[in-house]
């Protein structure tokens, strides 16, 4: 069964860290172009970081130099590490395929609540 599960968000202060993990079915995480996306409330969803089947990384300008994403092709994990947070990053995030044809159903996504 194609799965996604996100895990590590909660809440924290502006200024706090938190590291994110995404379990993924082999199916859908073997030699394919990750990514993390997030949702704010009545925003649509947008990608925030990438990382190639090699690791090359790229990451939206609102998060560059604060997220770090990576990716353990042994496990079929993917993470990303939240630095700096700020209150404009509260949002549910997922992580799926990059490209819209190699993605699984979207996960549960996990809730990250930056207060201010």
């Amino acid at each position: 069964q194609v799965q996604l599960v996100e895990s590590g968000g909660g809440l924290v202060q502006a200024g706090g860290s938190l590291r994110l993990s995404c379990a993924a079915s082999e199916i859908i995480f073997r030699n394919n172009a990750m990514a993390w996306y997030r949702q704010a409330p009545e925003k649509q969803r947008d990608w925030v970081a990438r990382i190639s089947s090699n690791g090359a990384t790229y990451y939206a300008d609102s998060v560059k130099g604060r997220f770090t994403i990576s990716r353990d092709n042994a496990k079929n994990m993917v993470y990303l590490q939240m630095n700096s947070l700020k209150p404009e990053d509260t949002a549910v995030y997922y992580c799926n395929g990059l490209y819209p044809n190699l993605r699984g159903a979207w996960g549960q996504g996990t809730q990250v609540t930056v207060s201010s």
